[in-house]
């Protein structure tokens, strides 16, 4: 078996039959594939096969002779369909042989998590004897980084979402930076926006998008859009020099439409200003079911500013615990400017806050009328100030999920646009 090339590139090959059924979205190959670019690995390819020794290993051959690093996720658990490890050895016949050290260490985690270990999960300390380990901090099913070949090397990891990421980031990165032949890095910086589409922050950009380097490409996803900014140089220095200049023009022509940059997300942006106030919030939901209070309290350190919340799915909730007065539900149905103001209103009252926000709206399938159709969902946000109310139209996004999302994010960037105003 020979190389064909010695290119300096990167394929990922996912395994799992649960993948191709679509039981499970592939959000690893996503994840893994920015992660190359961060450190200037050209993709070429993605792959993803079932639960057969057969396909992984005439896989593995033909990407032996198209690439110089094989990322491989799934198959590493402990059941008899877990057949990476296996299939790898078996293509470049090699032994695979037990590391008692690794055993040592899964009967341990087994035991600390009250379970007993059985002879299946033993298969998860065979390894290729020539192989280096990649340590897994939270699960049971440990990686490898393997170069059968002179030009080419494997590298495993779990499925597990969780798992893959703590694994690539403590040791895989550093590995792969230090095996590669660039003498140039790759810097990057996202910049997150909402309230606008892609082809308008497009347009906005459209000179800079031509640029060459740094390089500018936009994401849209659920209610906002990506923009990552990238730029190749010898140093981190020179890279932060071509940046940030770019991020300044951003700024200057896109306005309050950016809210964050790289990891930051509208809950963790709405908490810092929020704690740089030193104010706090409470929520009252109806079609939302507690998505605001969940995107809120996934920020650590959210009890500081996030007193709780009121799921009021039900009108008695509304009455009893908001004080909603039954004559505005009876005159104006729950789904009302009138309502969602005495929700919002109420919510303060109660938990003492300095703001409340509150939702309530059809989400569907049902419950739409002509006067009040399928995705008609009322904001509200007060304060000390008043209360500001906004009508929300998601007419057209025909989906439960998407409309409490989507109701989720316009009540976050209502807060964050009113403290901004009050800065």
């Amino acid at each position: 078996m020979t190389k064909q090339n010695t290119k300096n590139n990167a394929e990922i090959l996912c395994i799992g039959t649960e993948l191709l059924l679509g039981n499970i979205v592939n959000s690893n190959a996503r994840w893994i594939s920015e992660e190359l670019s961060y450190i200037g690995l050209e993709h070429y390819q993605q792959i993803v096969i079932g639960d057969n020794i057969e396909r992984i290993q005439k896989t593995i051959i033909d990407a032996s002779k198209r690439c110089r690093f094989l990322i491989v996720t799934g198959g590493l658990g402990p059941t008899p369909d877990d057949l990476t490890t296996e299939a790898i050895a078996s293509v470049f016949k090699s032994e695979l042989k037990e590391r008692k050290e690794i055993w040592i260490e899964i009967q341990a985690k087994l035991r600390a998590n009250g379970h007993s270990p059985s002879p299946s999960n033993r298969k998860q300390a065979l390894m290729p004897k020539e192989a280096l380990v990649i340590p897994n901090p939270i699960g049971t099913a440990p990686g490898i980084i393997w170069s059968p070949l002179p030009d080419f090397t494997i590298l495993t990891f779990p499925g597990v979402p969780s798992e893959m990421k703590r694994m690539w980031k403590e040791t895989a990165v550093d590995w792969l930076k230090s095996n590669t032949n660039n003498t140039q890095i790759l810097l990057s910086k996202v910049l997150k926006f909402t309230g606008i589409s892609e082809s308008k922050l497009a347009e906005l950009l459209e000179d800079l998008m031509n640029k060459k380097n740094p390089t500018l490409a936009p994401y849209a996803g659920l209610g906002e859009v990506k923009l990552r900014i990238t730029a190749m140089s010898e140093t981190k220095e020179k890279g932060i020099n071509l940046i940030t200049p770019l991020i300044t023009e951003i700024v200057k022509r896109t306005g309050e439409t950016l809210f964050g940059f790289d990891e930051e997300s509208l809950s963790s942006v709405v908490l810092k200003l929020l704690r740089q106030r030193n104010e706090t919030i409470c929520i009252a939901e109806s079609c939302t079911g507690g998505g605001l209070g969940a995107s809120l309290a996934s920020i650590p350190g959210a009890s500081d500013m996030f007193l709780g919340g009121v799921i009021a799915y039900n009108n008695s909730v509304k009455r009893n615990l908001l004080k909603v007065p039954s004559q505005l539900i009876q005159e104006h149905g729950a789904v009302s400017k009138q309502v969602v103001t005495a929700m919002a209103e109420g919510a303060r009252k109660v938990f003492g806050a300095d703001w409340a926000i509150a939702i309530t709206g059809i989400a569907g399938p049902g419950g739409g009328t002509k006067q009040k159709p399928l995705g008609l969902v009322y904001l509200a946000l007060t304060s000390c100030e008043g209360t500001k109310i906004s009508q929300l139209k998601f007419d057209k996004a025909k989906d439960r999920q998407v409309i409490q999302q989507l109701s989720v994010l316009r009540a976050l960037n209502l807060l964050r646009l009113s403290l901004i105003s009050r800065s």
